[in-house]
């Protein structure tokens, strides 16, 4: 089973054979974006790294999954990346046995950066112990139907808040919410070219039988980065840049999905967090 590992941005995957960690979203080298618009900040990757070797020290996990968006240019590499994203990665090395990477849609080119080991798995996603892990900027894999649990990144899930003042205030967190599986499973084969008359054949085939009903998006782990609150109104908020085609699928009931702060603190549902604004 997986769980977070409150506070912490990070996921636990303990099955009979090892112990994974899972995180997502480093976006290493964002500052190099802010300096393009005149803001310097120093690299941050040597924190996000020692809170990396932090958690890991702790929890002593056997490997170390990452579902995307290691790195922070979409197409290409800056040059700090092709510094630190090297040295970031030997140094996880020392401390777990396996490291695997679900490429995210800022991680083009990402495999030439990459230190001899590190696996780059096929972008539609990976499943372990029946839990499917993908980043979420494109469709995971027909196969994922298979498992009852997703779970991705990607959208940087924070919730916006008003104090009694009128001050805005904004937090990271963990979003769980319920799909429905046979919707659900129609829309992946609709997107796989399976027509719907033939969706059952095609799994009998493909020895499918759809059980996701459950779908949770992971915290950054760079909590520099920020995001687009998910309970803004439907006037401001753009799905189409903040979600991800599965997200934007009837079959995931994001309006009731379970808000809860790195600390476990449950927010309530999403349409219920709208009303704060």
């Amino acid at each position: 089973m997986i769980k977070p590992l409150m506070p912490h941005p990070a996921a636990l995957l303990k099955t009979d054979n090892t112990t994974i960690l899972v995180i997502t979203d480093l976006h290493i080298g964002w500052e190099m974006a802010l300096a393009d618009s005149g803001i310097h900040v120093p690299t941050q990757t040597p924190k996000l790294l020692k809170k990396l070797k932090a958690i890991v020290e702790h929890y002593k996990p056997d490997e170390l999954l990452i579902i995307g968006d290691v790195k922070h240019t979409v197409a290409t590499a800056e040059l700090s990346e092709w510094q630190d994203i090297p040295d970031f990665f030997n140094e996880v090395k020392k401390c777990v046995n396996r490291i695997q990477i679900v490429p995210g849609n800022h991680d083009g080119n990402l495999e030439p950066l990459l230190p001899e080991g590190v696996e780059l798995l096929p972008s539609t996603g990976i499943a372990k112990d029946g839990i499917g892990f993908f980043h979420g900027h494109r469709w995971p894999s027909i196969e994922m139907l298979n498992c009852k649990i997703l779970v991705m990144g990607h959208v940087h899930p924070i919730i916006s808040l008003r104090d009694p003042a009128g001050f805005k205030i904004t937090r990271q967190v963990w979003v769980r919410t319920n799909v429905e599986r046979i919707k659900f499973a129609e829309a992946i084969a609709s997107k796989y070219g399976i027509k719907p008359q033939y969706t059952r054949e095609a799994f009998s085939k493909l020895g499918i039988k759809p059980r996701t009903s459950k779908l949770f998006i992971m915290p950054s782990f760079n909590d520099f980065l920020g995001g687009k609150p998910l309970n803004e109104s439907d006037e401001t908020a753009n799905k189409d840049e903040i979600l991800g085609p599965v997200l934007r699928t009837e079959a995931v009931k994001m309006s009731e999905a379970e808000i809860y702060l790195l600390d476990g603190t449950f927010l309530g549902t999403l349409n219920q967090l709208k009303l704060y604004t």
